[in-house]
Parts: C-alpha cells; structure tokens; sequence
C-alpha cells in the first residue's frame, strides 16, 4: 500500500523533489523505528520519566513559555439569558494586548461547577461555529461552565485583517497560521506557542470565577481545537480531563497520505526526538484522555486504531487503563453529533463520576453577531493591539543585536548547525556542465537561471552548470507539495533549505577546475547560493538577482509570499544574510534587484544599508542579462 502512496506522490512532484522525499521518508521510518524500540519496552519508572521528557522536548520546539503570566485584564463586554444558562462575551489577555476573545457559557444554579475550555477547529468564525455552539451549549445545559475561545487567525481575531475590506489577506485558519507560522519559525518560536499560551491562559481565567471548581477543568476541541487539546495535555498539568476530536493519528501513517498540515502541526526535531501522537496522551497520564475519531477522516483511521492501542499500553502501566478513552464513527472529519455525544459521557463519568447516554438536546445555535465580544466582532479593527506577527517582529529586533554573528561573526559550524547540513546525504538534483568556448573563462555554476539567461552565459564563453530547485508558487494557498516536502524535513531535524545547499556544494566539488568558479542564484535560489558561497571557498564570486532582503525583513512583514523553501527554524538566533555577505568578503557580491518578503523589488537605499560592502544594481525591464552582469561576466 505504501508503496502505491509513493508513486501517487511522485507522479504530484518533481523527480528531485520526489527524491527529497524519499530521502526524508527514509530518515523518518528510521525514527519510527527508534521510538518503538523504546515505547514497546517501558517500565512505569520509565513511563514517568517519559512524561516529563514529552513536555520539555515539546515545550522547546516551539520556543518556551513566558517566564511570568502578565495581568488577564479580563472584562465582559456583553451578555444575554437564554433557558438554563447565561453567555457573558469575555476578552482577555494572554500576553499584553494579545486580546482573546471567548464566550463564557454559566449553567443555572450553584455551583461551583466542573469547567470547558473550548478551543475551536478551523472554522473561519471560530467559536461561533454552529457545530462548536452545539458543544458548549450542551455542556453547559449538562451543568458545565465552557470557556470557549477564538484562536489567532479565526473568528474575531483575524490577524492579516483588511481594514477596508475586513478581508484577512492571508486567508483565515490555515492559511494564516501556516502565513504568520513562517515568520515565528526564524526566531525559534512557533504559532502553537501563542495557540497553548492562550489555552492556559483560558485555564487562568476560569479559575479566577467563583463558578468554576478549579480542581475539574477540562479541555475539548476539533481538528485544530483538537490539535490543541492534545497540546494543552502536555503543555497544562493542571487539566483534569482531555478529549481530542478527528486529530490523533500516527505518523507512520499521516507521514505518506496526505501529509504535513497546518504550521501548528508541525514542530521542528518532533520525529527526529523520538515523539509521535500517542506521547501527546502519554504526556497527560493518569489523566483521563479520549482520542474521538472519524473512520473516513484525512487523518488516516490506521493511525488513530494504532495510536490507541499505544496508548491503553502506557495508560496500563499507571493501571488507569479505563482513562485511555477511544471512539469512533463511520462518517468524515468532523464534530459530528455521535462524536459529541461521546465527549459528553466521557466528561460525565470523569468529571461528575455519573454514567449518562450522553444525548445532545434539541437546541438552538446563536448568531455569530450576537457572540461578538470585540466591538464590530474584530479586534483589530477597532483595538490596538498585538498579533503573533507583531510580537514576533519585536522579538526579532531585540534578539538581531545579540545573535551569534553578531559578536562572533559566521563560521562554517555555525551555518552547518543551523541548516542540519548532512553530508552524507545523496545528491537530489541532476545537472550538467557544458563546456565553455573560452577555457580561460570561470565556471558559472547558475541556480534557477532562465533559459535566455543561460544561453547569455554561455554566450559571453562560461561553462555552466545549471540546477533547477522547484519553487514554491506565491499565488497558490493550502499545502503545496514544497510547503510539505520542507514540513518534513523540519519534522526529521533538517531544513529544506540545507538539503538544497548541500547539493550544491557536492555539484561544486564535482567541477573538475575548481579554481574559477562562479555562483548566480535566483529568487529563493539566491539564498541558496549566498550560503553555498560562504561555505566554499572554491566560489570566487556570488551574483544574486531577486533574493529577499534577509530574515530580519521577513519578521517585520505583515505579509510575505513564496518563502517556505528558505525558512530555518531559529536561523535569526545565530545569523542573517546580510552576515553571510560580509563573511564571503573580499570575494565580490552582486546583488540584483533585491525583493521585499512579498516579492517587491527594493529601493537602492535599504538595500545598500543592510549590504554596503556588496554591488548593488538594478535590472530594468528589457535589459539583457550580459547588459546587467557585464562586469561580472568578465
């Protein structure tokens, strides 16, 4: 079977990328293989060890947790009466005015009562989903306070909104968690951070109301809000119950078909430390955990079947088997009403120690109008406050003066580190080297070049080299197969971007006359060659047409477009571009219509400002490539 999901994929990509893949897939069978090795053989000892290994190995993928909790700053912005419960429309404030919006649904009577937090699955209207409503309303009629919130990129937290248009221009949910997700990942954080952070925060907040019983606070959500219900299982000890819904497979399975999701799914080294789904569970034990799930879901039923059992075997060495609670129905992905039902036994029984059939009322849903608790149900149009960009982009610029090159300058083990350079990995990309007119002319060694640009080089008498890396299309959204062929390698502890520039060093290697070698990159291929030119000092000059302006930029963009190819995670910690061009120095350096992150060519200024040792020119419309490079060429 996997081997027909093989060739489905590759017939999707290109021969090199499939390559890339095949490469990637062999890394992580490898820990798959490992991790079981340990799972199959663990002692209760062990186990608990386990657990607390799970929540450091996680909570550093995605970049750590505050030092302190800043003020809640909570306030009720509105409320109404339905038949047995009350909402209040709550904001709160998860790190200083980063505004979560949520309803608080308060059942009738005394209380204090067992709480919900409800984090919502990728609906564009977040908590106010029809589906999600049926959830927190039920609970709430079943006694139950729900504090159900937006997460960044949905509902009234749209975090690339159009203030003309109230269109976010990112796109909502995936699209602008895997946008804004791009950015966080080149300073070491991760959207899953500032998704979690707002979850305990949540937990904060209930516990602060007089209606809620602290000690019986759980979580539940659905494909994105079951995402983050497993996370919050490892990230919240103080969680008394958790329910995940249509997320928890395995990666064996979700690794082939359909792959890598949304950026929140994805934590750099997660494979390559030895983690997979059923550790989100693990992490919780002797919690009570339940995995709900959809038997034709995208996230394979074979995974979850297995996943389960991974998880009643560890739960078993706790002897709180009964606590590892599994469901599953015969429909699509989704928070459908059997699924819910499910979710309200399990509650019941852990929460209140009573057994129930779990049956959803009959009820009516809200408008989305009437759950608005920012003003025009947008927080940015009409708050000033923060979004993970904006955090993030300030938290670059504090971190740029300190990074290692900064004070050490960049050295060759400093960007093998930071790429994962492997240098035993095969070669990807098929090239050949055209003999050149003049011998006395340099290798052109040319990475994304045009056809017409290629023959120029060839004109003017250079023997070139020509590699071709796929790029990633700026107009597509969803899950491009480079989005997720670099998903992976972030997965296994590597970088698209360092298997992309080992390449090249080995095609350099593979020249015969290494003594005149030239490098020309372009676009996202330039940066590619920027790095290749400072690891070898085989490459007498670097010519970079349409490369972004660096990382830094990227941080401080409300939006950028075609750079998943070139993100490495944490890569800002230790160096920028800019600092690869001053290390290739006195080697000379062109740089060539230099692009903003949305792809935009640049004003001369920035560029020589953040370049002032490099050659800086324009290429205008018409202009021939030996007419540009003419003084490179020579």
């Amino acid at each position: 079977m996997r081997n027909i999901i093989c060739l489905l994929l590759a017939a999707a990509v290109s021969p090199a990328q499939q390559a890339i893949d095949n490469y990637l897939s062999t890394l992580a069978e490898s820990a798959f293989r490992a991790r079981s090795e340990v799972v199959l053989k663990l002692t209760r000892a062990e186990a608990e060890k386990r657990r607390e290994e799970i929540r450091a190995k996680i909570l550093a993928q995605i970049g750590g947790y505050p030092s302190t909790k800043s003020p809640l700053n909570a306030r009720i912005t509105g409320a109404f009466q339905r038949n047995g419960y009350r909402v209040e429309n709550v904001i709160y404030e998860s790190l200083p005015r980063f505004y979560v919006t949520a309803n608080l649904y308060l059942p009738q009577g005394p209380g204090p009562f067992p709480a919900l937090i409800g984090v919502a699955g990728h609906s564009n209207n977040g908590k106010a989903s029809a589906t999600y409503q049926h959830v927190w309303i039920s609970m709430a009629k079943r006694g139950y306070v729900v504090l159900a919130i937006d997460p960044p990129g949905q509902g009234e937290r749209l975090e690339t909104l159009d203030k003309f248009t109230n269109i976010p221009r990112a796109g909502a949910g995936t699209s602008e968690h895997t946008h804004n997700g791009m950015q966080l990942l080149l300073t070491g954080a991760h959207i899953a951070r500032y998704e979690s952070w707002d979850g305990v925060r949540a937990f904060d907040y209930l516990a602060s109301r007089k209606e809620v019983d602290a000690k019986r606070i759980a979580v539940a959500g659905n494909s994105g809000g079951g995402t983050q219900a497993a996370y919050l299982s490892v990230l919240d000890p103080r969680l008394a119950a958790i329910v995940s819904s249509c997320y928890m497979t395995s990666w064996k399975e979700l690794w082939y078909k359909p792959g890598p999701q949304d950026a929140e799914q994805v934590f750099p080294g997660f494979l390559k430390d030895h983690l997979d789904f059923p550790d989100f569970a693990f992490a919780a034990a002797p919690r009570p955990f339940m995995m709900t799930t959809a038997i034709r879901d995208f996230f394979p039923i074979e995974g979850a079947r297995r996943t389960r059992d991974e998880i009643r075997s560890f739960f078993r060495l706790f002897d709180v088997e009964a606590k590892a609670g599994y469901f599953e129905f015969d429909d699509t992905h989704g928070w459908s009403k059997p699924r819910r039902e499910a979710a309200y036994r399990f509650f019941d029984q852990w929460l209140k120690g009573t057994g129930t059939d779990g049956a959803e009322p009959e009820l009516t849903t809200e408008p989305e109008q009437l759950l608005y608790a920012a003003p025009r149900g947008q927080v940015l149009a009409t708050m000033e406050g923060e979004t993970t960009q904006s955090i993030n982009a300030r938290e670059a610029m504090a971190m740029y003066p300190k990074r290692t090159a900064a004070a050490k300058g960049v050295t060759r083990g400093l960007i093998e580190a930071r790429l994962k350079l492997d240098a035993n990995q095969p070669r990807f990309h098929e090239s050949t080297l055209d003999p050149q007119a003049n011998p006395k002319a340099p290798v052109i060694v040319a990475l994304n070049a045009t056809k017409a640009d290629t023959a120029e080089m060839r004109a003017a008498g250079h023997a070139v080299l020509s590699i071709q890396f796929p790029s990633s299309d700026p107009t597509r959204a969803g899950y491009t197969s480079q989005y997720q062929t670099a998903s992976r390698a972030f997965l296994v502890g590597r970088t698209l971007l360092g298997l992309q520039v080992a390449d090249v060093l080995k095609a350099i290697d593979g020249i015969a006359d290494p003594a005149r070698i030239r490098l020309y990159g372009r676009g996202n291929a330039a940066v590619v060659a920027l790095h290749a030119a400072a690891l070898s000092p085989k490459v007498s000059s670097v010519a970079l047409e349409a490369m972004p302006l660096s990382y830094l930029a990227i941080t401080q963009a409300k939006l950028h477009r075609g750079l998943v190819e070139i993100i490495v995670p944490g890569i800002l910690k230790d160096y920028d571009l800019p600092d690869l061009a001053a290390a290739i120095a006195p080697r000379p350096v062109y740089l060539t219509d230099t692009r903003d992150p949305a792809g935009i060519p640049l004003l001369e200024a920035p560029v020589r400002a953040a370049y002032p040792k490099s050659h800086v020119q324009y290429r205008p419309e018409g202009w021939t490539f030996a007419k540009v490079y003419e003084a490179w060429l020579r």
